[in-house]
């Protein structure tokens, strides 16, 4: 629980950096001295992914279908033209209009997201792989850390999930007349109240469906890529953790990444979904399978996959952060161990 904890902590806020051996010797708080820099590099992207996820206007002129008529399209309302048109344009608008604060919002639940999950996330994969381990059978790695790493993840979405979908309202809303929620407590009342309990669990299905073949992939890719380059270079280096574990979220979030977009549409739907800064806009969804099936409708494949660049960015250096730390915590618990014994 501690080191998934720390995992949590470190990879929001600390990127590692030489001397790598030192880090673990010090209190958390002095591991988070890189806290600042991280901060204006992973929240802002936090913000724009999600103001671009949440977009249901095509980016690009959608192409004319053959079967439609003349006159439909003549009759046909122009779309309107699309608010965010990738990175830089959106942080500059959000920047114009919102000054440099709304690149911040949905910060501190976001905080509370990553401390919960990481903790819920590494402590559930570590009883995981001990209990897979049977005299009776015997399950290839690759298998045992995808199914370990599957079922963390859904365990960890679950324990953690009101706090994501406080981060996406909060990121989403706009400011003056049209704010909705004015701090995390005000937020929690008026979603109990006009949505109940359920309501904090807007698009769960999406989040674990999407989970269970994230994480999975990610440990599975991290184990893999770490053994492939230690016995290549034949080193254990914290460095491969870092690189493995990078490769690793690449990887795991393109392949997951439509059902991410999904999720996002799925938590700001409900009697608010109009007064977010896209809500005029964004439809009435429901259900994942039939949210999927209406954006490739309206927007076709490409809607999917709206602010992939954006979160691969951040997710790599974030998976990297990760499974560093993580496994730098493992070490320091098991030297605490060791010395107690």
């Amino acid at each position: 629980m501690i080191a998934g904890a720390f995992a949590g902590l470190v990879s929001r806020y600390s990127f590692p950096s030489p001397p790598y051996d030192m880090i673990p010797l010090l209190p958390l708080e002095q591991t988070n001295t890189n806290s600042t820099t991280s901060r204006f590099v992973i929240a802002p992207l936090d913000v724009i992914k999600i103001r671009l996820q949440l977009q249901p206007i095509p980016t690009f002129t959608p192409t004319i279908q053959a079967t439609a008529s003349s006159s439909t399209l003549a009759s046909a309302p122009p779309p309107p033209p699309p608010l965010y048109r990738g990175f830089l344009p959106t942080l500059l608008r959000i920047l114009r209009e919102e000054t440099i604060t709304g690149l911040w919002k949905g910060n501190i639940p976001a905080e509370l997201l990553y401390v919960t999950y990481g903790a819920a996330q590494f402590l559930t994969y570590r009883h995981m792989t001990t209990a897979l381990d049977s005299p009776f059978y015997t399950l290839p790695p690759s298998l045992k850390y995808f199914i370990s790493g599957g079922l963390a993840g859904a365990a960890a979405t679950t324990f953690s999930y009101p706090f994501d979908l406080l981060r996406t309202r909060f990121a989403a809303q706009a400011n003056g007349d049209r704010r909705i929620y004015t701090s995390i407590l005000h937020s929690i009342r008026q979603i109990r109240q006009s949505e109940g309990y359920a309501g904090f669990f807007s698009g769960w299905g999406a989040g674990v469906v999407q989970i269970v073949p994230y994480m999975g992939l990610v440990f599975m890719t991290h184990e893999a890529t770490k053994k492939f380059l230690g016995d290549k270079l034949d080193s254990d280096s914290k460095t491969l953790d870092a690189v493995s574990g990078g490769l690793a979220g690449v990887v795991a979030k393109t392949g997951t990444f439509p059902l991410d977009l999904i999720r996002k549409r799925l938590q700001v739907q409900g009697p608010t979904r109009t007064r977010y800064v896209l809500g005029d806009r964004l439809p009435v969804y429901t259900g994942v399978w039939r949210t999927a099936g209406d954006v490739l409708r309206a927007e076709g494949i490409r809607g999917l996959y709206r602010g992939l660049v954006v979160s691969l960015v951040k997710a790599a250096p974030l998976s990297a952060a990760t499974m560093w730390s993580f496994e730098v915590g493992m070490e320091v618990l098991k030297g605490l161990d060791e010395r107690e014994d």
